[in-house]
């Protein structure tokens, strides 16, 4: 029951995404800087975004912040990645061998 906040943050906001995406708004959007629902590029910023440089609900990319969040250096509620400021984290399988290699 606690976690039901960040379920109805993630729906609200893609409730939000679609409405602007049916009020003349880019659904899917593509280049150097890109905003839409669906964005992928350099620089992205959308519901599902993938880039460089991305944020959105649903984020993949060597820098990403979302809620969830997929990166090498990434900021989310739920992140995966090697190096991460999130609420749940998953470190990359590499980086818990070299973990354990120095431990043992």
């Amino acid at each position: 029951m606690k976690k039901l906040w960040i379920i109805g943050i993630a729906i609200g906001l893609m409730a939000f995404g679609i409405i602007l995406a049916y009020s003349g708004y880019n659904v899917g959007d593509t280049g150097d800087y890109s905003l839409g629902y669906f964005s992928a590029g350099q620089f992205s910023v959308g519901v599902f975004s993938a880039g460089m440089f991305s944020v959105g609900i649903f984020s993949a990319g060597i820098f990403s912040v979302g809620i969830f969040s997929i990166s090498i250096f990434n900021v989310g509620l739920y992140a995966l990645g090697f190096f991460i400021w999130g609420w749940k984290k998953r470190y990359a399988k590499v980086q818990l061998a070299v973990e354990e290699e120095k431990a043992g």
